[in-house]
């Protein structure tokens, strides 16, 4: 029996190297059976093949206007090595296209990660508690997007990226359990939990729908346990940490089933 041709490609071979030391990692220092102390990188733009591993996505890839540009940007003086996310968001309607109604949006995602010898290569972000974004943003209402397998392929889990510090680089994190699950950008309900063991892809988005440019930089994704690793929790603006768990306690406290005393 012969190997099919892709199969063969030395990407094939180089993500299966790749999970078996990770793989052989986990089992020598038992981090199955702890909370992992090190961060998972998912992607870091540190490489400039690195922007290859992403997918660009706007409205004009159905007939609108919007456009979406993910550049590498060497390190300088006073930056560090990243990828640009830039463009123009446009709400203009396609004259040709009667049926599409809606424009004004632009994204990137990582590509599917492919085969490797032990099946489907996916992220495993169970142990972990936090997404974490070395990013600097223009401010603008940009989503957090991960993907993973799910009985619907469009389905998303989303999270607003709240920069608190517009024009400079801050790092940010998310709670995983605060992402919500979105089908074409509309809440599903009911909510399900995020499948953390199968993650497919990350990546952002704007979907404002503001007219005019539009510039984030980001350095990189990572999973961790340890919020030292940012210096920004991403809440509301105007939220505290202790408010913020406040009010989920209160949240977590709605969802119990009533208790019925007989």
């Amino acid at each position: 029996m012969r190997c099919t041709q892709p199969l063969l490609v030395p990407g094939f071979w180089k993500r299966s190297l790749s999970e078996f030391y990770r793989y052989s990692n986990l089992a020598l220092k038992l981090e199955t059976l702890s909370v992992p102390g090190k961060p998972y990188q998912l992607i870091e733009f540190s490489e400039p093949d690195s922007v290859e591993m992403c997918k660009r996505m706007s409205d004009a890839d159905h007939g609108g206007f919007s456009s979406a540009n993910l550049d590498f940007v060497p390190a300088s003086s006073d930056e560090p090595k990243h990828a640009r996310f830039h463009g123009r968001i446009s709400t203009q309607l396609p004259p040709d296209r009667p049926e599409i109604q809606r424009t004004g949006y632009a994204g990137w995602r990582t590509h599917d990660r492919g085969f490797t010898l032990f099946g489907k290569s996916v992220w495993d972000i169970d142990p972990y508690s936090f997404l974490a974004l070395r990013v600097k943003s223009d401010g603008r209402a940009y989503f957090v997007n991960i993907q993973t397998e799910s009985v619907i392929p469009t389905d998303l889990h989303q999270h607003r990226l709240y920069s608190r510090t517009p024009g400079k680089w801050e790092t940010i994190l998310i709670r995983f359990d605060d992402f919500v699950r979105t089908n074409h950008g509309l809440v599903v309900e009911p909510q399900s939990e995020m499948l953390r063991q199968k993650v497919l892809s990350v990546g952002l988005s704007l979907t404002d729908r503001i007219p005019g440019p539009y510039e984030l930089c980001i350095e990189g994704m990572w999973a961790t346990n340890n919020l030292k690793d940012g210096n920004k929790l991403s809440m509301r603006p105007g939220t505290t940490l202790e408010a913020e768990a406040k009010e989920k306690e209160m949240e977590d406290k709605a969802k119990e089933p009533e208790k019925i005393l007989i």
